[in-house]
């Protein structure tokens, strides 16, 4: 089958020579912006490719919203198979596409959104249809993982890291969506629509490591505890759970061996028990190996099933007690069960509490220009 690509950069050139050496693949045009057709197979119109029967798949490698969706859509209007990494565009998307594919006949993958090269999604869709999914989530995001193992392992401060991630090409030069938890959050989405058939689009809990510093890390490893930004999602109620926010674990917990841009899949099934799938979360090759593993798929999975709904994220049941890290005059917001004031800040471990809770109490705190850093405690 000849395979259509859109988009040629990193992923989209990875994706083109996995299929020149891949059995019953072969790669077709690829779209490419004005200007920017320098060989045969590049192409500048969408309907070069929409409209020639000899393409029966399209990779979408882009990114963005727009105009991915629109591409999108006609590549299944026209009766062809679309696989893609875009996180963005299933999140916002997805059960559209997935719906629109169903009434062409042909499929909607999306394995290498979630993950990278780590067949997350791709096994999570396989084990919901016959096993109940308890809870998911785990290291999603390899860019803050490499941070914060940076961090935490070479004593450096968030500055240096965060240049050293741009440096390796794991950190994009703006790199909101990876520090700001956004990219993990846009995972955690499609994965409890995939376990679930619920997609979560509001009520999200969300927190990424942009406000650590040195002070935090040499505070919690003296505690013996080690930070990693997690993704959380289980059923609740009618609704799923689902959030993002930096977690201490003990030394003994797996989560501590997970270094560098490497992520850490899990789901618990009820007959399966527990997953757990590491790998490469990002790059060419990996990222290029989901989507030439979801093309050497179709036809045999399908990941938003017809049942699948927007649902609001309820995460008011999600208890813990937390690290934080704010300013004296802040301290009172919180119950601590042990708590030290150093200087203009106090540190402590607090009561139980709702997740909500927590990360209302340090939005208003920032809104009223004050610092904090918070952390769940695990185990």
């Amino acid at each position: 089958m000849k395979v259509a690509i859109l988009g040629f950069g990193t992923v989209g050139v990875g994706v083109y020579e996995m299929l020149e050496k891949c059995a019953g693949l072969e790669p077709g045009p690829v779209l490419v912006r004005p200007g920017k057709a320098d060989k045969p197979f590049k192409v500048t119109s969408i309907e070069a490719i929409v409209d020639d029967p000899s393409v029966g798949a399209v990779a979408e490698v882009m990114g963005g919203i727009e105009p991915a969706n629109t591409y999108v859509a006609m590549a299944l209007k026209a009766g062809k198979h679309v696989v893609t990494s875009n996180k963005a565009l299933v999140a916002a998307h997805g059960i559209e596409l997935c719906e629109l594919a169903r009434i062409n006949g042909v499929s909607f993958l999306f394995s290498a959104a979630c993950g990278g090269g780590v067949p997350f999604l791709h096994n999570l869709a396989i084990a919901a249809q016959s096993d109940k999914i308890l809870s998911l989530g785990g290291i999603l995001n390899g860019t803050t993982n490499f941070m914060l193992d940076a961090m935490q392992s070479e004593g450096k401060d968030y500055a240096d890291v965060l240049k050293q991630a741009q440096a390796l090409g794991y950190a994009e030069a703006d790199p909101t969506a990876d520090v700001s938890g956004l990219d993990a959050l846009r995972k955690i989405m499609l994965a409890c629509a995939v376990a679930y058939d619920k997609l979560p689009v509001d009520g999200f809990s969300r927190e990424g490591i942009e406000s650590i510093t040195a002070a935090d890390v040499a505070d919690f490893q003296a505690r013996g505890l080690t930070c990693r930004l997690i993704t959380s999602g289980g059923p609740a109620g009618d609704s799923v759970y689902a959030y993002v926010e930096p977690v201490l674990f003990p030394a003994s917990s797996p989560e501590c061996a997970v270094v560098k841009n490497f992520n850490m899949a899990k789901y618990n099934g009820e007959n399966a028990g527990a997953i757990v799938l590491m790998g490469q979360g990002a790059g060419r090759y990996p990222t290029a190996s989901a989507v030439v593993r979801d093309l050497c798929g179709l036809g045999s999975l399908e990941m938003f099933r017809p049942a699948c709904v927007e649902v609001r994220a309820d995460n008011s049941n999600c208890v813990h007690s937390y690290y934080v890290r704010v300013n004296a005059d802040k301290a009172d917001r919180f119950s601590f069960a042990e708590s030290k004031a150093a200087g203009n800040a106090v540190r402590g471990v607090t009561v139980p509490m709702a997740v909500p809770v927590m990360h209302a109490i340090a939005e208003d705190i920032r809104n009223e220009g004050g610092s904090i850093f918070f952390a769940a405690m695990e185990g």
